[in-house]
């Protein structure tokens, strides 16, 4: 069974390597695999109806929800006004815009909670500036790409949405413990941009100094997004709403706010609810996929006799734990994070758990190490989305200005694996 399991998982790589969606390899492989242990009627009958349980639970209704605030955050033209006021606070630091663009993904990731989608968003606002002030191309693009991994690191995250759905845990405990690793982790690269141009000028000049007057009134262009934000993360961790309806006060909020202040329109409100839909759409067939997929591994007992196995080791735990992380941080870099974190969790969740090690922890150091290949070659999704907007950017030149954060995405694991009360408060 073991061997049938890790056929399986070779199969789907290859689909996935041949341009399948991934959602539709899970889905294949999950039927086909459990077809051949447990016969072709009664495994169409056992996915079909893991799958539509799943689908159809009232928990899955947050995946739509915190989609479509994103999306009207994106509309009502709340990350141009995130980076004015990064821009106006620290834009005349050495490196003040690579800095800026790093400080607003922070602050659009919690509206967002993609790392494709705040890479797109803030690369619009920021490139042309960088671009202006005659910044290094590859360390423009490598800072508005790595900005762009906090999306699905810092709460309301969809790749922790479909983990904790996948894993059986709270959204709200995920949350609330993968919100100040995520700042953490934000600020330790707006830090690395500045010290990285403090020694190396040409990399990243400063701009121009601004008024203390005109910093504070820059504030007022995000006091929506900083009473949204802090609405729903703390309705969450206070138990005022559940997920589903903190996702819901959320982009009610936003929609509301946006049309009284008459920065997103009808039609812009329209398409938002379109795009979310269809976003969401996508969502819930990975859902389905990984159920699938992971009932094809359970009949295997991959995941059992992996932990039984991890168990027996005359290794210590934190030696396997390090191979389980080196194992994200490579298939980080070959796909896509969403999808590597889906496909992986039914195999290592259950190893890492019956080593001791806390879900939540484990779930946060995963999302953070995963992401980094957002911006690792050989398939970083950020860089070529960076290199997409801007045909000037290279791509290998892009990829080697996200070299200089590598230290401080690298110092911030280690703090969290040393001190893992950072997430477990």
């Amino acid at each position: 069974m073991v061997v049938l399991a890790l056929i399986g998982i070779g199969v789907m790589l290859a689909l996935m390597f041949l341009r399948m969606p991934v959602s539709f390899a899970l889905v294949t492989i999950g039927l086909l695999g459990s077809a051949m242990v447990i016969g072709f009627e009664p495994a169409l009958s056992m996915v079909a109806a893991d799958a539509y349980r799943q689908i159809s639970s009232y928990g899955l209704s947050v995946v739509p929800l915190f989609v479509l605030m994103g999306q009207l955050a994106y509309r009502a033209g709340i990350s141009g006004r995130l980076y004015t006021a990064a821009y106006d606070w620290i834009g005349s630091l050495p490196g003040g815009l690579a800095a800026t663009s790093i400080l607003a993904s922070i602050g659009f990731s919690a509206v967002s909670g993609s790392n494709s989608a705040t890479t797109a968003t803030m690369g619009a606002v920021a490139l042309p500036e960088m671009k202006r002030y005659k910044y290094d191309p590859g360390f423009a693009g490598a800072s508005v790409a790595v900005g762009g991994t906090l999306g699905v690191v810092i709460p309301p995250s969809t790749a922790l949405i479909i983990i904790a759905i996948q894993s059986e845990q709270s959204i709200s405990r995920l949350f609330t413990a993968a919100l100040v690793p995520g700042l953490i982790v934000g600020f330790v690269l707006v830090a690395t941009a500045v010290v990285v141009s403090w020694r190396r000028p040409e990399l990243g000049p400063p701009g121009p100094k601004v008024s203390w007057s005109a910093r504070f009134r820059a504030l007022t262009g995000v006091i929506e997004v900083v009473i949204v934000f802090v609405l729903v993360i703390g309705g969450l961790v206070f138990g005022w709403f559940t997920p589903t309806e903190a996702g819901a006060v959320g982009a009610f909020g936003i929609l509301v706010t946006s049309l009284v202040t008459r920065q997103l329109t009808l039609r812009q409100a329209w398409s938002a609810t379109v795009e979310s839909l269809r976003i969401s759409a996508m969502v819930l067939l990975l859902i389905a996929g990984a159920v699938m997929f992971g009932r094809f591994l359970s009949l295997t007992r991959l995941p059992f006799d992996l932990a039984e196995w991890a168990g027996g080791l005359a290794a210590p735990a934190i030696v396997v734990l390090l191979v389980v992380l080196a194992i994200y941080l490579i298939g980080g870099a070959f796909m896509d994070a969403l999808g590597f974190l889906v496909i992986s969790i039914p195999i290592f969740f259950p190893l890492v758990i019956a080593l001791g090690f806390d879900p939540i922890w484990f779930t946060v150091v995963i999302t953070l190490i995963t992401t980094i290949g957002a911006i690792s070659p050989p398939v970083g999704v950020n860089v070529f989305v960076v290199s997409a907007m801007d045909k000037t950017m290279d791509v290998v030149r892009v990829f080697k200005g996200t070299g200089y954060f590598y230290v401080g995405y690298a110092a911030c694991i280690v703090l969290f694996i040393v001190f893992p009360g950072f997430i477990t408060r």
